[in-house]
Formats: structure tokens, C-alpha cells, sequence
């Protein structure tokens, strides 16, 4: 039940016909995972820390330093040096005393990532690297947990909902990450955002509407980025929306893996 406060706090929700007091408790008992405490993951966080969302998860395994505080709002000049899990959960312990923060200081991998998506409900993946954003969208594939996945360049940035272990109603299977991405760009072939730099307020637009697709698929109202691959260009504030299926050339389809260690096994071969 909400408290009175708590009643207070989410008015403006509350009075909303597709939230109302029903879809405000929904996400006071959603459960979500956020994969990285940075200039996604910073607005992602307070967005759905200010929502009401009952317990979010924090994975990241990184120190707040100087040259963050550009972009990962959630952090400031006072934590410098201290673990970004900690940080933001001082942070939202400040925006909204209701909200339950489980800090994993660590970077997810292989032998981990099951059991810490397996807990949640779903998943915002704010990774800055290919590397990770395959494997998270992997073990959400197996773990059969929703993905908002979101990533950011130098002005631009995507942004995509994945809910592969679902069907379309002709009985298809929804597209992953493998069918809009098929093949994993080599080290090196993209530069970081340390070699190229990123617009700070850039990542608040994308982690803003990572926030908001998250409360979508929590609520249960309007219609998912399942299938629609949303490209911002904060240059000319255009976005342009491209639509994408399943394939049944990805690893995923066919003779796939049918666990996550025969995956892992195929990812290391």
C-alpha cells in the first residue's frame, strides 16, 4: 500500500488515467536493474528513483572522477574518488527515501550476469562498450527479462526495447539485439568516449527516455520500442525511427545455445 507521503509524492501520477494509484503501486514493487552509473545510468536512476520504483539495482565497479560530472548528473565534486554505486545511492537516498538501492560493485561478465539479471524484473543497460551490451543482451535473452538498451556518440544516440523471449501474435519471435546488431564490431574499430568525447546533455536525453520506456513496460501502457530502433541526432534534434524483425541468421535462432554456459561456450570459440 502507498503511506500518505507516498500518496502525496505521486499525486501527480495518481491522477493520471493510464497510472492511477494501480500503476503506481506496480512500481513501487518493480524491480530494476541498471548496468552502469554513468551519463546513461545517472538519469536513468533518478528519473526512476523520483518515479517511485520500488528497488533499483546498480552495477558498476567504477570511482567517480573529475571528468564524469560533465554528463553523470547523479554524481558531484564531493564524492570524487568514491565508488559510483555508492554515490548514486546517497544520491537517491536524498531524492526519494522510499526507494531501495541494491549497489553491485562490479562490472558485469560472464559469470556473473545471470545471477544478478535473474533478480530483477528488468533491465536498462547504460554500458559504454559493444562488448558488454551483447552480453547483457545475451543473459536477458536467457533470463527472459525485458531490456531498455540505450547508447550514445558524440551528438547522437539509440535507443531500442528488447523482449526477444516473446512472440508477435502471427506467432514470430521478437527481434534481439544479434537481429538489429548481427555482427560485433572489433576492438578498437569505434572510438571511446574518452577518444572522441560526448555531449553531456545528450546522455540526459537518452537515459531520460530509457526512464521512460522503463515505467512504460512497468505500468503496462502506450507502445514499446520492441521492434523500433529510435535514432536521435541532437544536432538537428531530428529522430528517425527504423524498424527491425527477427532474424533467423542470428546466433540465437536455429541450432542456438540453449543455456547460458552452452553461450558462453560459443561466445569464447
Amino acid at each position: 500500500m502507498l503511506s500518505p507521503a507516498e500518496l502525496e509524492r505521486y499525486a501527480r501520477h495518481i491522477i493520471m488515467q493510464d497510472i492511477g494509484g494501480a500503476g503506481q503501486q506496480k512500481l513501487k514493487q518493480a524491480r530494476v536493474l541498471v548496468i552502469g552509473a554513468g551519463g546513461l545510468g545517472a538519469p536513468v536512476l533518478q528519473y526512476l528513483a523520483a518515479a517511485g520504483v520500488g528497488t533499483l539495482g546498480i552495477v558498476d565497479d567504477d570511482t567517480v572522477s573529475l571528468s564524469n560530472l560533465q554528463r553523470q548528473v547523479i554524481h558531484d565534486t564531493d564524492q570524487l574518488s568514491e565508488p559510483k554505486v555508492a554515490s548514486a545511492a546517497e544520491a537517491i537516498a536524498r531524492l526519494n527515501p522510499n526507494v531501495k538501492v541494491e549497489p553491485h560493485l562490479t562490472r558485469i561478465a560472464g559469470h556473473n550476469a545471470m545471477s544478478l539479471i535473474s533478480d530483477y524484473d528488468i533491465v536498462a543497460d547504460g554500458s559504454d562498450n559493444f562488448d558488454t551490451r551483447y552480453l547483457v543482451s545475451d543473459a536477458c535473452y536467457f533470463a527472459k527479462k525485458p531490456l531498455v538498451t540505450a547508447a550514445v556518440g558524440q551528438f547522437d544516440g539509440s535507443i531500442t526495447t528488447l523482449r526477444p523471449f516473446e512472440a508477435t501474435t502471427d506467432g514470430t519471435p521478437n527481434p534481439t539485439y544479434r537481429c538489429l546488431f548481427p555482427n560485433k564490431p572489433k576492438d578498437g574499430h569505434l572510438p571511446t568516449c574518452a577518444e572522441a568525447g560526448v555531449l553531456g546533455a545528450l546522455t540526459g536525453i537518452l537515459g531520460t527516455m530509457q526512464a521512460m520506456e522503463i515505467i512504460k513496460e512497468i505500468v503496462g501502457f502506450g507502445e514499446n520500442l520492441v521492434g523500433r530502433f529510435i535514432m536521435f541526432d541532437a544536432k538537428s534534434f531530428r529522430m528517425e525511427t527504423i524498424r527491425y524483425k527477427h532474424s533467423k541468421k542470428n546466433p540465437l535462432s536455429g541450432d542456438a545455445p540453449k543455456s547460458w554456459p552452452e553461450m558462453l561456450e560459443l561466445e569464447s570459440s
